[in-house]
């Protein structure tokens, strides 16, 4: 297992960054090669799941998640189902007055692929974190943005 936590501050309350957050069918305005949809369920529960395909050109795969907590305005937990990422997720927002908050992203992540995988995380790691980053800058651009419903 490999942990993975990386933060932005955002321009913005806790419950817009959380409105923000949980749009999952807006998802890929900020997160890199990703498109989100809710499969079942709501999408603002336990239970409910998500699925999210990261790629480029339709090359890519599929991140079958389910709610397993469900905190507004503060955390919401994930499992990841899928063959290839498994593990928990958590996204959780700090309020740090009216108008800022903290996004904090973290993945306990089981590793593909076994023993090749572990060997060869250290060098893909530093790439999925740049761009875990780079998409939470963008998230907080897009929060601070953030309307119900679109721009």
């Amino acid at each position: 297992m490999t942990d993975l936590v990386l933060s932005v501050e955002v321009g913005a309350s806790a419950g817009t960054t959380w409105l923000a957050l949980t749009d999952w069918a807006r998802q890929g305005e900020w997160m890199l090669g990703t498109r989100v949809e809710v499969v079942e369920g709501n999408g603002r529960s336990v239970g409910s799941k998500l699925a999210a395909f990261t790629g480029i050109a339709g090359i890519g795969f599929t991140d079958t998640m389910e709610i397993i907590g469900w905190e507004p305005p503060v955390r919401c937990s994930v499992r990841h189902l899928g063959s290839l990422v498994q593990g928990t997720g958590a996204f959780q927002v700090v309020a740090k007055g009216a108008n800022r908050s903290t996004f904090v992203w973290a993945e306990h992540l089981r590793l593909p692929f076994g023993p090749l995988g572990r060997l060869g995380w250290p060098a893909v790691r530093p790439a999925f974190a740049l761009g875990v980053r780079q998409s939470l800058r963008r998230f907080a651009r897009f929060a601070e943005d953030y309307s119900v419903g679109g721009r």
